[in-house]
């Protein structure tokens, strides 16, 4: 019991060259999945759910249901485990879900059941249902506060009237507005709690697709972007040494201007300045790695970005290691046109996802 606990909660790095010299570090997994439509197989009326039900598109039934429980759920077990850290993430943000019903379901699994994880979620206001969530490791994160909020965007918040052909997106997400004009979307899930007695902020973003094209919809990730500084601005002016991850799937690439302009996300920690924001994956992204494909062209939608103070080479508190795209190859397609692109559910058969997931590891010395 007592080498299981060791390893769990401790990390021996022989010769980190990050450090200089041999020391034990305390590593937390923090990470991010897109779900990929985890939807049950019952009919909810106040959503348009109706594709994934027995009698629906994709016959969902709940033998399927089961295989992509069974399928996320070996992810999760796996994200950015390894020599540095043998234990599952100890916090997962997650996206297009159902609701509360599918990841009880989900952390009911064998390969994930014995790690305790914790639930924090919100039904959204999303037409298609599909919700931001965060799952916690019970032992390691205790919430103190938590809360949901609405991005409040409206159709005519988009500068660009003419759609083209040749900018249309391949989306599932369908961007829909009411009679008054609102396109109701996801939330953004904003979580504060102590990672071993530290307080770290986390939010959970999903932000507005490119259905309808990527120039007319940018507005609209614009807009979430505002609102994910807005939040952040926030935690910065209550504590100005505030840590924070913000993750989620944003629809946008670290180069696109909801995350470079809007959001002020640096490349170069050196860039990065007091109550600023830097964003590992750009780099990555740059070297030609992605989290989904598109027409034979990889992007990297799924993105951690951390406040200033994760940055400090301040060990002595929770800092940012290093981050990655945790795509092995039991998650890609393996023959015909589309080898190699994540593996997703396919004309109703489950898969994992057509997004691979991100991580990232806090560390702490001991």
């Amino acid at each position: 019991m007592f080498k299981k606990s060791l390893a769990l909660f401790v990390v021996l790095i022989s010769i980190f060259n990050a450090f200089g010299q041999e020391k034990k570090y305390k590593v937390h997994t923090i990470a991010f999945y897109n779900c990929e439509n985890l939807f049950d197989t019952t009919n909810d009326p106040k959503i348009n759910d109706e594709e994934w039900l027995p009698t629906g598109g994709q016959s969902w039934i709940p033998q399927k249901y089961q295989k992509k429980l069974q399928n996320l759920s070996k992810v999760i077990s796996e994200i950015g485990t390894g020599s540095n850290n043998p234990n599952s993430p100890t916090i997962l943000g997650v996206c297009e879900v159902e609701n509360r019903r599918v990841l009880e379901d989900l952390v009911k699994e064998p390969s994930i059941a014995g790690k305790g994880y914790g639930i924090i979620h919100f039904d959204s206001p999303d037409k298609r249902g599909i919700d931001v969530g965060l799952l916690y490791q019970k032992q390691y994160f205790v919430p103190t506060s938590y809360k949901n909020i609405p991005l409040i965007i409206y159709k005519d918040d988009t500068k660009v009237k003419t759609k083209k052909k040749e900018d249309e997106e391949k989306t599932d997400d369908k961007t829909e507005a009411d009679d008054s004009g609102r396109v109701y979307t996801r939330d953004q899930l904003l979580v504060t709690g102590l990672l071993d007695g530290e307080e770290i902020h986390f939010i959970v973003n999903h932000w507005p697709s490119r259905s309808g094209g990527e120039k007319r919809s940018s507005p609209f990730r614009e807009a979430a972007a505002a609102l994910n500084k807005k939040i952040i601005d926030s935690l910065y002016s209550i504590n100005p040494n505030a840590k924070i991850i913000t993750m989620g799937d944003l629809n946008d690439g670290p180069y696109n201007k909801s995350v470079k302009k809007v959001l002020g996300a640096k490349a170069a920690k050196e860039d990065v300045e007091k109550q600023g924001l830097y964003n590992p994956m750009e780099e990555m992204s740059e070297r030609g790695i992605g989290t989904l494909a598109y027409r034979d062209a990889w992007d990297l939608f799924d993105q951690m970005i951390l406040s200033e103070p994760l940055i400090r080479k301040d060990y002595s508190n929770f800092t940012f290691w290093k981050a990655g795209v945790f795509n092995k190859s039991y998650l890609m397609q393996d023959s015909g046109q589309y080898k190699g692109y994540p593996k997703r559910n396919w004309n109703g058969v489950p898969g994992y996802s057509d997004h691979f997931p991100v991580y990232l590891y806090l560390i702490k010395e001991m």
